[in-house]
């Protein structure tokens, strides 16, 4: 059998998560053990393909690391990360992502985080408010968020969650993100 933890909810179906290398069941109130433990049997193979394609991300992740020279993602391009001279501004000037020099590779990744952050308010922002005057609705606010899981939502009261990552992608599938939660509002 397999090791998993169980949630239960007032959900209407039986669900499995794989998550960081484990298992979590998520079960309606009302549904015996016997019967989860069945799904979760059928369902077995299925388990240890994504149990074992998770572990070789969260290996992936581990062993990830930037420095200067490495090159990263911004609008669907590649560009390098420099350390910053006399001069230079922090941030993305069009060629590479500008640092400050003598970062250790924890911090050039959260340096970059903030470039992508502060990229992200000045771009995403605004093309969000034109396209959803072109499509002739319009929401409340948009935050920029880190989450992992999805680039963006919308919620009940029209704020708009779009995540930093979003920044790697290139034009088309931005604006293709930000089209699809101004449909949510229609």
């Amino acid at each position: 059998m397999i090791d998993y933890t169980l949630t239960r909810s007032k959900r209407k179906t039986i669900s499995i998560h794989i998550r960081d290398g484990g298992v979590e069941v998520r079960a309606p109130m009302r549904v015996p053990v016997r019967d989860i433990e069945s799904f979760i049997a059928s369902k077995e193979a299925w388990i240890a393909d994504k149990l074992t394609e998770s572990r070789r991300r969260m290996e992936r992740r581990e062993g990830f690391s930037l420095d200067y020279g490495s090159l990263i993602l911004y609008r669907g391009k590649r560009y390098p990360i420099t350390a910053k001279e006399n001069g230079q501004s922090v941030g993305f000037n069009g060629t590479q992502f500008v640092v400050q020099p003598g970062l250790t590779p924890e911090r050039i990744m959260d340096s970059c985080i903030q470039i992508y952050r502060s990229q992200a308010r000045q771009i995403i922002k605004p093309k969000a408010y034109a396209l959803a005057e072109r499509m002739g609705v319009s929401f409340a606010s948009i935050k920029i968020t880190g989450a992992q899981k999805q680039w963006g939502s919308c919620s009940r009261r029209k704020r708009f969650n779009i995540s930093w990552r979003l920044m790697m992608a290139d034009d088309d599938l931005i604006e293709y993100v930000l089209v699809h939660e101004n449909a949510h509002l229609i």
